[in-house]
């Protein structure tokens, strides 16, 4: 299974990527507002490539794309669906190494994402949420039309402190209608 953009291959992860991904979830600026912490070591990142290669995107739990640059064929990220069990509504989440960003990788990666998830799955609803801090985070969100729900005050403990989470939702009817 794989998506196409005009710069992008979104693609299942393979295990000759565990090195890359060692290695952009090692930087401090990517590992700051995640739930793991720098620096993300090679087994780390091997085993959470092998349980990657064996997850269905079409079933209830989480399936990582891999995001690789076409033009180099390079990994440079990666976008998370957290499919519900009801299959019509989901989380996701997103990672870009910090030398790809600020080119609009992320935001192309995450749209193409999103139009699969509505228009060949199906989905009612697409759910993120990110640390309040991470405003970068939230104006991509925000960019692809996603609604902020809700702000949890303290909410989550994570590395030594209380952080504020930012809710997010997109309908089908609202992305299909822009799209």
């Amino acid at each position: 299974m794989v998506i196409e953009t005009e710069r992008l291959v979104l693609r299942r992860f393979r295990e000759d990527d565990a090195a890359v991904l060692a290695a952009y979830r090692s930087e401090p600026e990517v590992a700051r507002y995640q739930s793991w912490n720098s620096p993300y070591s090679l087994d780390k990142a091997r085993y959470s490539v092998q349980t990657m290669v064996a997850a269905d995107p079409a079933m209830p739990g989480w399936f990582q794309w891999a995001v690789e640059l076409a033009s180099a064929k390079t990994l440079i990220g990666d976008v998370g669906v957290n499919l519900a069990d009801n299959l019509k509504q989901a989380e996701i989440g997103y990672t870009l190494a910090p030398v790809q960003q600020g080119h609009g990788y992320a935001t192309e990666a995450v749209r193409a994402v999103l139009d699969h998830l509505f228009k060949i799955q199906g989905l009612h609803k697409v759910a993120a949420e990110c640390d309040a801090r991470n405003l970068p985070s939230a104006k991509l969100l925000q960019r692809l039309g996603f609604t902020q729900e809700g702000l949890r005050r303290q909410h989550t403990w994570i590395k030594n402190e209380w952080t504020d989470d930012l809710l997010f939702g997109l309908l089908a009817d609202d992305w299909l209608s822009r799209t």
